[in-house]
C-alpha cells in the first residue's frame, strides 16, 4: 500500500464519498443557504399565534419541520466536505455559516418547547380531534409535556439561559488544562530517546513491551497530573455542583435522575448494570490472570496492563478484501440488510482513504435527507476491517430509522447508539473465527474482543460507579478533597482489578484524566449498549426464534419511543440482569477461547 500522503484529488473517486447526491455543486448548496436564511425570517411570526388554534400548530410543525430539513441538509454538505479536505477555505467558510445559522434558528425557535408546554392536555386532545393529522406528533407532544414539572417560569428559563454558558465553565475550564496546558516531563522511548512526552505519547508508550517505557510513562503521566490537582478537584467539584443546583432547581430528585430524565431511562437500569458487573469480578480477574501469564511476569503492575497479549499480526487486509468480510459477516441479517450495505460501497457512501487535510478516526454521519455516509482512514489493520463494519452498524441504524419514520421520529437516542455498531463487530468476529484458518489471525481477532469488554464493559461500568458515588457524597454535602475523592477512586480500582494486579499509588489520581466525569452520566451507556449487543447477538447466531426479525425491527423504531421500549421490540429488558450477564459469558467465553488458541 502506497504510504505517501495523497492529496484529495489525487484519491481514486470510487474510494471518496460521493456527496452530489447531496447537491450537485456549491452554488446550488449557496442558493439553498440564501432560501433558508428567507425562511428563517418568518418564524418569530409564528410566536404569538402558533398554539391558538390546531390549524395554527399544525402549520408551524410543517413550516418547521421543512425548514430543519433545509437546514440540516445544508449542513451535512458542508461538514462532510470540509471534514474530507480541511485545507478548503471555502468548505470551512460554508461549514461557518451553516454553523451560524443553525445557532440562529435555535434562537429563533426557543419559544416552542414554552409555548407547547403551555397548552394543557384538555387542549391538546380537542386540537387532535379537530385536525386529526397532529396525531404523527402525539409522542412528541407526550415527550413535551413530561418536562412540565421540571419547566421553570420564562423569566427563570431565561435566567437559566443567560447562566448556561457560566454554568458549564468548569467543564470547558478541565478541556483547556488537560488538552493545552498540562506540561509534563521528557521522558525516553524504547530507544533511550528523550522525547516530549503528553497524553498522546502516553497512550503508545504504555502498551510497550519494554517494561521500563511502560512504567516511566505512567510515573510521568500521573506525576504530571498530580501536579495540578488543585485545579482539577475544583473543576471536578464546580462540574458537579452546577449539575446538582440545576436538577435541585428543576424539581428533580438528584443529579443522576435529571440526566436519566432525558431519554426516560429507569434508575434500575443504572443500578442493574452496577450490580451485574460487582457479581462477576471473577471474569475480569481472569482477564488480568491471563495478561500475567502471558507477559511472563512475576508482578503484573497497573502499568502493565494495557500490553497487547500477542504480537501485532501484521496483516493487510486491502479494502476489496474489507468490503467481501463485511458482506460474508453481515450476511446473516438478511438479504434486505446486505442489499443496502452493497449500496453504500457502490454508490460511495465511503470515503476510505486518507489525504492531506482530511480529519483523523472514523464516523458515520446524515441524516433523513441524505445518505449515512462513512469516513476512514484505512490503512488495511484488522482493527481497520472492524472500524468498517462498526461504522456501517451506524449507518444501517440511521437508515432504517430515517426510511421507516416521519422525519419528526427519524432520530435514535444516544442510549442505543452503540447498539447496532457493536452488533456488527461481533458478528464481524464470529464470522471470522469460524473461517481463519490462520492462528494468528484468530489470536489477534480474540485480542480485540476481548480487550473491547474489558474496556468497555468493566472500565466503564467501573467510571459509572466511581461518577455515582461522587455526585451521592457531594449531595449530602461532604467535602470532596483531592485526597477524599482520589482514595475513593483507589478503592474502585482495588475492587475491580483484584488481588493479583499491583495498583501503584499514582493510579489514584486517574481519575483527573477523565473527560467523561464532565459528562454528566454518560459512562455507562457505552457497557449498557454494548450488553445489548451481545444479548441480540447470542439470539441471532443461535437461532432464537425471531431474533433477526425482532432486531431489524428494531432498527426501524428510530425516535418513535423510548429508547428501552425500542429495545423491548428487540426482545432486550435491560432491566433484566440475563442482557448484562450475556455480556459477561460473552466475554469468559472469549477469554477461554483465546487461551484455547493461544496454547495449540
Amino acid at each position: 500500500m502506497d504510504n505517501k500522503i495523497k492529496l484529495r484529488e489525487e484519491i481514486d473517486d470510487k474510494y471518496k464519498w460521493d456527496l452530489t447526491t447531496i447537491y450537485e455543486n456549491d452554488k446550488k448548496w449557496e442558493e439553498d443557504f440564501k432560501k433558508a436564511e428567507k425562511l428563517l425570517e418568518k418564524i418569530p411570526a409564528y410566536k404569538d399565534i402558533f398554539i391558538k388554534s390546531s390549524d395554527n400548530l399544525l402549520d408551524f410543525l410543517s413550516f418547521d419541520e421543512s425548514l430543519d430539513r433545509l437546514i440540516n441538509k445544508l449542513y451535512y454538505y458542508a461538514h462532510l466536505n470540509y471534514d474530507s479536505n480541511t485545507l478548503s477555505d471555502n468548505y470551512k467558510r460554508m461549514k461557518d455559516k451553516i454553523t451560524n445559522l443553525f445557532s440562529k434558528y435555535a434562537e429563533y425557535t426557543s419559544f416552542v418547547t414554552p409555548s407547547i408546554l403551555k397548552l394543557d392536555n384538555n387542549t391538546l386532545e380537542k386540537y387532535y380531534k379537530d385536525n386529526p393529522l397532529l396525531l404523527e406528533y402525539r409522542f412528541m407532544f407526550d415527550d413535551v409535556m413530561r418536562y412540565k414539572p421540571h419547566t421553570l417560569s420564562e423569566e427563570k428559563e431565561n435566567m437559566i439561559a443567560i447562566f448556561s454558558k457560566a454554568l458549564d465553565s468548569c467543564s470547558k475550564t478541565y478541556s483547556t488544562l488537560i488538552y493545552s496546558d498540562i506540561k509534563f516531563e521528557n521522558i525516553k522511548d524504547e530507544d533511550d530517546n528523550e522525547i516530549e512526552f503528553n497524553d498522546n505519547v502516553y497512550s503508545t508508550l504504555i502498551k510497550s513491551k519494554n517494561r521500563r517505557v511502560r512504567r516511566d510513562a505512567f510515573m510521568t503521566l500521573f506525576n504530571g497530573y498530580k501536579n495540578y490537582k488543585n485545579i482539577i478537584t475544583d473543576l471536578f467539584n464546580g462540574n458537579k455542583e452546577a449539575e446538582i443546583a440545576l436538577a435541585k432547581i428543576r424539581n428533580y430528585k438528584n443529579a443522576v435522575m435529571a440526566s436519566l430524565f432525558n431519554e426516560n431511562i429507569n434508575i434500575e437500569v443504572y443500578n442493574n448494570l452496577v450490580k451485574c458487573i460487582n457479581d462477576n469480578m471473577g471474569v475480569i480477574y481472569k482477564y488480568y490472570d491471563l495478561k500475567k501469564e502471558l507477559l511472563g511476569l512475576d508482578e503484573l503492575h497497573i502499568y502493565d496492563t494495557y500490553v497487547e497479549l500477542i504480537k501485532d499480526f501484521g496483516k493487510k487486509y486491502s479494502f476489496e478484501e474489507a468490503k467481501d468480510l463485511a458482506l460474508k459477516s453481515l450476511s446473516v441479517l438478511g438479504d434486505d440488510y446486505i442489499k443496502t450495505i452493497k449500496r453504500a460501497f457502490d454508490e460511495r457512501w465511503i470515503d476510505v482513504y486518507y489525504n492531506k487535510g482530511k480529519c483523523t478516526g472514523a464516523y458515520s454521519s446524515g441524516f433523513y435527507d441524505t445518505n449515512p455516509f462513512v469516513l476512514l482512514n484505512y490503512k488495511g489493520t484488522i482493527d481497520d476491517v472492524s472500524t468498517l463494519v462498526h461504522e456501517l452498524g451506524h449507518s444501517m441504524h440511521t437508515y432504517y430509522s430515517c426510511k421507516n419514520n416521519k422525519y419528526v421520529y427519524s432520530h435514535y437516542e444516544i442510549f442505543v447508539a452503540e447498539v447496532a455498531s457493536t452488533v456488527n463487530e461481533l458478528l464481524l468476529a464470529n464470522y471470522m473465527l469460524k473461517n481463519s484458518k490462520n492462528k494468528n489471525e484468530k489470536l489477534s481477532i480474540l485480542n480485540h474482543i476481548i480487550d473491547m469488554f474489558k474496556a468497555t464493559l468493566y472500565r466503564q461500568t467501573m467510571f459509572a460507579e466511581f461518577e455515582y458515588q461522587m455526585y451521592e457524597k457531594k449531595q449530602n454535602n461532604e467535602s470532596l478533597t483531592c485526597d477524599y475523592i482520589s482514595d475513593c477512586y483507589f478503592e474502585i480500582l482495588k475492587k475491580y482489578f483484584g488481588s493479583n494486579v499491583i495498583l501503584d499509588d499514582l493510579i489514584k489520581y486517574e481519575w483527573m484524566r477523565i473527560p467523561h466525569f464532565y459528562y454528566n452520566f454518560y459512562v455507562y451507556k457505552y457497557a449498557t449498549g454494548l450488553s445489548a449487543a451481545c444479548f441480540i447477538v447470542d439470539g441471532i447466531l443461535n437461532n432464537k426464534e425471531n431474533a433477526k426479525e425482532n432486531y431489524l425491527s428494531f432498527l426501524k423504531t428510530g425516535g418513535s419511543m423510548y429508547p428501552l421500549d425500542a429495545l423491548k421490540v428487540a426482545g432486550v429488558d435491560m432491566t433484566d440482569e440475563n442482557v448484562i450477564k450475556s455480556a459477561i459469558k460473552m466475554f469468559d467465553k472469549y477469554i477461554d477461547e483465546f487461551k484455547k488458541e493461544y496454547n495449540s
